[in-house]
């Protein structure tokens, strides 16, 4: 309903602000938002959001001082805190449970050296790389829809290196590209008779008969090319998606019975802590020095109700609503929040409410 909101938006010539990607019909009404005087600001969330403001904090930062940057990165995650991580995968919904099920479908993009790079969704869970977070951990990073848009937001478009990606914990992406391969994230289509079928029936429709095994995890064992003492095919296991147990959903899509069956076993306890990690990876030259500076982010939540998640989603679009409401923020047309004028109001009350960067250069 963004777009629709935008266009009444326009007519009666207020102001919106969002947290969502804007999107190409989004970035059409750019001239008729300028006509009406207002300002259509998205992206203002976590990320995108967060990571806009304090990437750009830094980028104008590097160039004023006539640094070069050569590499960009940039990686986020809707995790669980360590005290409240009590299943394999590492991971409960703090969000959308539907977007965690199709992230990823279509090809990541961004730019290695270079040289452009295309991920399709088929790899893109076994094309990762560790991030390290001091005083966090390692985690799983990989590729994130489209990084090589930005570089006009940014201002790099020359920039050799750019990515931005999504954090799992370690082992995550490799246990869930046991659902892609099988195709249990598929939503275009409907499984004809799901309401009488078992979880483990489920996925032997997607199992090819070639693959060997007596037992329903031998054969997603040998359809992967493992053995079923591998960490993942484990995981898989734990969640219960071979087991007997009714599905109890008529008609539904792959995606929509594996989400059915994960929003039990990845649900937060009303105690439960959630956790965001983010962590931007900057390289660049100055003065005849290459520089390698990391700027980090964790935030934990407080249950599961006031999350982490809903912090640092909700206050960057209050904070820059206030600031737009008392004339701080005169921006007009369409923007996500990359301008001064924008990330540092924002990021400086962020800090009072514990949102803040460690940063780190060598």
């Amino acid at each position: 309903m963004h777009l629709s909101v935008a266009i009444e938006c326009v007519k009666q010539k207020k102001n919106l602000v969002t947290a969502s990607y804007v999107s190409a019909e989004m970035q059409e009404l750019d001239a008729s938002a300028k006509e009406a005087g207002i300002i259509l600001l998205n992206e203002c969330g976590l990320d995108p959001g967060i990571d806009h403001m304090s990437a750009m904090q830094i980028i104008d930062e590097i160039k004023s001082s006539g640094g070069e940057i050569t590499c960009f990165k940039s990686f986020t995650g809707g995790l669980v805190a360590p005290e409240s991580n009590d299943n394999p995968w590492g991971y409960k919904f703090s969000w959308n449970p539907r977007n965690v099920i199709l992230a990823g479908q279509g090809t990541a993009r961004f730019i290695e050296n270079g040289k452009y790079k295309y991920i399709p969704y088929s790899r893109l869970y076994t094309e990762i790389e560790t991030i390290n977070v001091e005083g966090s951990g390692a985690y799983d990073g990989y590729a994130n829809r489209d990084s090589l848009s930005y570089r006009h937001y940014y201002g790099l478009e020359t920039i050799p290196t750019m990515l931005r990606g999504t954090l799992r914990q370690k082992g995550y992406c490799k246990a869930w590209n046991v659902f892609v391969k099988l195709g249990l994230t598929d939503d275009s289509f409907t499984v004809e008779g799901s309401s009488k079928m078992t979880f483990a029936q489920f996925v032997e429709a997607f199992v090819p008969k070639s693959v060997k095994g007596n037992s329903l995890v031998e054969r997603v064992a040998d359809f992967m090319g493992s053995s079923v003492n591998d960490e993942s095919i484990k995981l898989v296991e734990w969640t219960g998606i071979l087991s007997n147990d009714a599905i109890g959903l008529p008609d539904s899509t792959p995606a929509q019975i594996l989400q059915s069956l994960l929003e039990k076993k990845w649900k937060l306890r009303p105690e439960d802590k959630d956790m965001i990690v983010m962590q931007h990876i900057f390289e660049y030259e100055l003065k005849g020095k290459k520089v390698h500076h990391t700027s980090s982010l964790v935030v934990k939540g407080d249950n599961s109700v006031f999350t982490a998640m809903a912090k640092t989603v909700g206050l960057p679009v209050a904070i820059a609503a206030k600031h737009i409401l008392n004339k701080q923020i005169n921006l007009k047309g369409v923007h996500i929040p990359v301008d001064r004028s924008v990330y540092e109001p924002v990021l400086k009350e962020l800090e009072d409410y514990g949102v803040s960067f460690i940063e780190k250069i060598n």
